[in-house]
């Protein structure tokens, strides 16, 4: 099909760093371009939108006009501009798509792809040259000392790289601004200050804050462009920072997805543009074409029938918060106990549930990871009181020197990673939640750090309420995606109201003679329906849940130390996952029998569920590898 938005209308602009102002043409076919783009981005993260695959929509519509400046000023001052758009604020990579097309690396018709599996066309950018992408952005605020050491291989040419006020929070960008302010880089930030992030408004959690102040405390020559939709305005502005020899930054102020109904200004605009919102834009701009795309669309759904475990799928990351809820409930004293302490993500790691409930023991930390987790260390710093921390799996990575120092502080945090494992994660390889087992890295002489990931919503209640007022460090996982109701033989459920978890304790699932399968997580229920249909084919394969991750129960190592064959399946790293310490522990008890490992080895290839048997992680890889070990 053709794509339904007319491109041809977008021209560069030759501007000259020269003159600061623009004129009447240039402005006319500026504001002509700006249109175009904001049109296309609206239409291709809504069909994202519209198919279920989520993404993002506002951030990358903000910096529409200050990327269109910048993208002609590489093509026609080519000789003093780097010809890459840097952005630390990697969900914003609609822009970097649409631009590829515009820069003639894709076809148009390749937006329509955005987000799906085997397309290319990842929730973050991962660097393709081929396909007009020139850098992988990685997490929030991690590109900019990346840049430095750019501008200084490529100190003819100013360096610009887009950031905002959220990536500005994250502590790697203050020793970037450092660097690069000692070394006199050639460096040009241009920041969209929109003053939103995932979970609320900078100006209302971090009191205080001012990216403009922050940058100036830095040694940055800093611009205000009060506001950033004054065309005129905010080309002068880059143009004169484009001028001066020495890192500086353009900083822009502006209503997060301005103009779009029903998103301007709020935090529901950092993500994907509700379909409905999308049609009504589109149809106020007159895009009748990309409005009948739209209407066209459904959303994709798997359709396999996992047998073991129910057709009821729960959230274990969203329903940790209403668990806390719970424990919490009629402890008149437990503002003096705990304390929770958010880093911007409240609503996809559950913290949303007790902010409303308990506000007076919430803190909004705002995009500050390595602080936020310290903060609760420090509170929980003494016996009796314990802080509470989330965030995703991916940043547990960031987070290993401030584990280190919890622990040689007897700290008590009790730490709650969403995200785990490939699951639903379109945001693809920069956000796969695959170095858990990086937490576990204290000393073996009284070490109770302790790492549990429940494999749905029952045992994840049991687990909460033995573990909640424990001591130490105890790291609880949980994934993106729902889980379904793990059943017994019977078809009752297996974590039913008589369940007891014991931390230490593996479980037996299913009894078997020829092999066993180890796991936990969300990989349970799939090597479940593994078992399952290997065991009606005649074989004996055993089924066992491991939800302590970091612990060694002899007991069931006696059991499985005289097994024939033993395969240990988990969606983390397979180089750092417990699978890799799981056969070591067998080898030192005089196991002799055959050992098979699966586990995430590949990059992504974006997408949902299709991320699972990318990876040979679903259930027919589980048996076809059992089949090989018979």
């Amino acid at each position: 099909m053709n794509f339904p938005i007319d491109l041809s209308g977008y021209k560069d602009i030759k501007l000259d760093l020269n003159k600061s102002s623009l004129s009447d043409e240039q402005l006319g076919q500026l504001n002509k371009n700006i249109q175009i783009i904001r049109d296309t981005i609206v239409f291709f993260t809504g069909v994202a939108s519209a198919k279920g695959l989520g993404g993002h929509t506002g951030g990358a519509y903000d910096i529409v006009p200050e990327v269109v400046i910048i993208n002609s000023l590489t093509k026609v001052e080519s000789n003093k501009v780097y010809p890459v758009l840097f952005d630390e604020a990697g969900h914003r990579v609609a822009i970097q798509y649409v631009m590829a097309v515009i820069n003639g690396y894709m076809n148009p018709e390749k937006l329509l792809h955005y987000r799906e599996h085997g397309q290319g066309l990842y929730g973050h950018p991962e660097r393709d040259e081929k396909n007009g992408i020139f850098f992988s952005s990685g997490r929030l605020g991690h590109m900019w000392s990346y840049v430095n050491g750019i501008a200084i291989a490529n100190s003819d040419k100013k360096i610009v790289i887009f950031g905002s006020d959220g990536s500005q929070q994250e502590g790697d960008d203050s020793e970037a601004s450092r660097f690069s302010v000692a070394k006199n880089l050639n460096i040009n930030l241009i920041i969209d200050d929109n003053d939103v992030t995932i979970a609320g408004h900078p100006s209302q959690y971090l009191n205080g804050y001012n990216v403009q102040k922050t940058l100036a405390g830095h040694g940055l020559k800093t611009t205000v462009t009060k506001d950033a939709e004054d065309l005129k305005s905010l080309y002068g502005n880059i143009c004169s920072a484009l001028n001066e020899n020495s890192t500086c930054a353009v900083i822009n102020k502006r209503k997060m997805a301005v103009g779009i109904e029903g998103l301007e200004g709020t935090c529901k605009g950092h993500d994907v543009i509700p379909l409905d919102l999308a049609i009504k834009y589109l149809e106020q701009k007159n895009q009748k074409s990309a409005v009948e795309y739209l209407e066209t669309l459904k959303t994709s759904k798997k359709s396999y029938t996992y047998k073991g475990s129910s057709d009821k799928y729960s959230k274990n990351r969203s329903e940790f918060g209403k668990i806390v809820c719970d424990i919490i409930k009629n402890d008149k004293n437990i503002k003096e106990k705990l304390l929770i302490v958010d880093s911007d993500l409240e609503g996809s790691c559950g913290l949303d549930h007790i902010r409303k409930s308990c506000p007076e023991i919430y803190v909004s930390g705002g995009i500050m990871e390595r602080n936020n987790f310290s903060v609760a260390a420090g509170f929980g710093s003494v016996k009796g009181r314990q802080g509470i921390f989330a965030t995703f799996s991916a940043f547990l990575e960031m987070l290993v020197s401030e584990i280190t120092m919890a622990r040689l502080n007897d700290a008590n945090v009790l730490a709650h990673f969403s995200h785990a494992g490939v699951d639903d994660m379109a945001d693809n390889t920069c956000h796969f939640g695959i170095n858990n087992c990086f937490a576990d890295n204290g000393l073996s002489e009284n070490d109770n750090t302790m790492l549990y990931f429940p494999s749905d919503v029952h045992q994840l209640k049991a687990v909460m309420n033995k573990i909640f007022w424990m001591s130490g460090l105890r790291f609880l996982f949980s994934t993106r995606s729902g889980t379904p109701e793990i059943l017994d033989e019977k078809g009752n459920l297996f974590y039913n109201k008589d369940y007891e978890f014991v931390p230490g304790k593996d479980e037996i699932i299913r009894h078997g003679k020829d092999i066993f399968i180890v796991t936990y997580g969300e990989m349970l229920y799939r090597c479940l329906d593994a078992v399952e249909r290997l065991n009606e084919s005649g074989l004996s394969v055993g089924l066992i849940n491991k939800p302590t991750l970091n612990v060694v129960d002899e007991g069931m190592m006696e059991l499985l130390t005289g097994a024939k064959s033993i395969l240990f399946v988990e969606s983390q790293n397979e180089k750092t996952g417990v699978g890799i310490r799981f056969g070591t522990w067998l080898l030192e008890r005089g196991y002799k029998g055959k050992y098979f490992h699966m586990g995430t080895s590949k990059l992504g290839k974006g997408g949902l569920f299709e991320q699972i048997p990318y990876q040979g992680l679903d259930p027919e890889s589980i048996m076809n590898e059992i089949r090989g070990m018979m």
